[in-house]
């Protein structure tokens, strides 16, 4: 009997477990109630991306009906899905390790990726491995789901959504492209329900000329303050049509600069909020790893334990893992996420969401009323430069609050939906809609995904 080579015994073994696609090998563990999973897809070569899959325990309650499962996709670039969006937002447990009762999980299935590779968990071999582009994010992330889509069936049967936040949107808009292509092209057995961008950085353009005017009306801008921003916002505008898009990111971090001194350090994710670190002094790629701990601290701060996520992640959660290399840090690899991304930072995607309304895709937006950096002004205004034939018909729409428990004295959200387009305006949240009006995003969530979940009473205390 011929005796079998190490290798073909290793692809035996990959095979029987599920864990070998399209050539790909797929590393992955669990919990031994199957209500978790995670593990890693290379989706190329020395490109190592990092997932976590968590199922509802109300799955059960509704076996006769599609439960829906939703991809959260963090910003940043170079925000930790599996740590920002999990623990400090969405997931089951806060970073405390304590049951959220806001869990998205009462609607939905969750998945979170650290995207691109080189975020949170996931990690290149080589650093030239990082993405450049908007674009071939979206193929790493088309790659691990044709690899997850074979290895759970549900997602084959089940409405798919994805949910962004931040340049998570930018992410959102070009993988909901790339999804439908490789579903039309017979390479992915997916069920795209739709896309859902909150508080999403999809035109630049239209955000940093929202920052002055909204910052002046809510006084913290003065005049001097104002004509600034908008000479900067301008010279932007100028950058973005000459396709100067890396001088536009470097203009981006100047006027973020110049509003930071001018308003003693407004919080770009609350207006209402001091940012507490003082205007900013460092400049260029120096700024970038800067912003991505800006972005999860100011998330620590918020949530019930306010310590470092950092820590969790590399201590209890990477003990619990127990694949995570011995090389990877969590985070320890974003700043090269926000470096590699700088050229395409400021690139707009409105024809992406376009595309995916003229395809009869679901569209959902939903702004936090206090964000700044994707301020709703300047969402309400990329909106108008849609160019789908729905628009004027959406924008003549009056609009219907939301409440949430409390009863209709309390209005939380508005919202209006014209065909397969959604905007959610949510009251008394910045930047992180989840984070901050927990309640209503659940209850927002349920209704984006038709989730069986969704009851008649969340309809009642403030469902459309």
């Amino acid at each position: 009997m011929k005796k079998s080579s190490p290798l073909a015994l290793l692809l035996s073994l990959l095979i029987l477990h599920g864990l070998f696609f399209h050539g790909k090998v797929a590393l992955a563990e669990g919990t031994e109630d199957g209500s978790e999973e995670w593990g890693y897809v290379e989706v190329r070569p020395k490109a190592h991306m990092f997932w976590w899959l968590y199922r509802s325990p109300q799955m059960a309650k509704s076996p006769s009906s599609p439960w829906p499962t939703v991809l959260w996709l963090q910003g940043g670039p170079g925000g930790s899905g599996t740590g920002i969006g999990n623990f400090l937002e969405i997931g089951p447990l806060d970073s405390n390790l304590k049951p959220r009762n806001s869990t998205w999980l009462q609607k939905a299935d969750l998945l979170f990726v650290d995207n691109p590779v080189g975020t949170g968990f996931s990690y290149v071999e080589d650093e030239s491995l990082v993405v450049k582009t908007d674009e071939e994010a979206a193929t790493d992330l088309t790659t691990l789901l044709q690899v997850l889509s074979e290895k759970n069936e549900s997602f084959q049967t089940s409405p798919f959504y994805l949910v962004a936040e931040s340049y998570g949107g930018k992410y959102a808009v070009t993988l909901g492209l790339s999804i439908l292509k490789a579903i039309q092209n017979r390479k992915l057995n997916l069920t795209l329900g739709g896309v859902a961008l909150g508080d999403s950085w999809i035109s630049p353009e239209d955000f940093v000329f929202s920052w002055g005017p909204l910052l002046k009306d809510v006084s913290r801008l003065d005049d001097n303050g104002l004509k600034e921003s908008n000479r900067l916002a301008q010279l932007i505008k100028q950058q973005i049509e000459e396709g100067q898009y890396e001088n536009a990111t470097d203009s981006w971090i100047t006027l973020e600069n110049a509003i930071s001194t001018s308003s003693n350090s407004v919080d770009f994710y609350n207006f209402m909020l001091d940012d507490g670190r003082g205007p900013l002094s460092v400049t260029g790629r120096e700024l970038l790893g800067f912003l991505v701990n800006k972005y999860s601290s100011y998330l620590s701060s918020k949530d019930s334990l306010g310590g470092d996520l950092g820590s969790l992640m590399n201590g209890v959660i990477r003990n619990k893992l127990k694949i995570i290399p011995k090389i990877v840090i969590w985070g320890g690899q974003s700043n090269l996420v926000f470096s590699g991304l700088y050229n395409d930072f400021m690139k707009p995607r409105i024809n992406e969401v376009d595309e995916l309304l003229s395809n009869g895709l679901n569209v959902t937006i939903y702004n936090g009323q206090l964000d700044v950096i994707c301020a709703t002004k300047g969402a309400e205004a990329w909106v108008q430069k849609l160019k789908w034939d729905g628009l004027k018909n959406f924008t003549n729409l009056d609009r219907t609050p939301l409440y949430c428990n409390s009863g209709p004295q309390d209005t939380k959200a508005f919202t209006k939906s014209y065909k397969n387009l959604n905007f959610y305006w949510i009251l008394g949240a910045g930047h992180f809609v989840p984070a901050e009006q927990p309640c209503i995003a659940l209850q927002m969530i349920g209704e984006i995904t038709h989730s069986p979940a969704f009851t008649s009473s969340d309809r009642k205390n403030g469902g459309t």
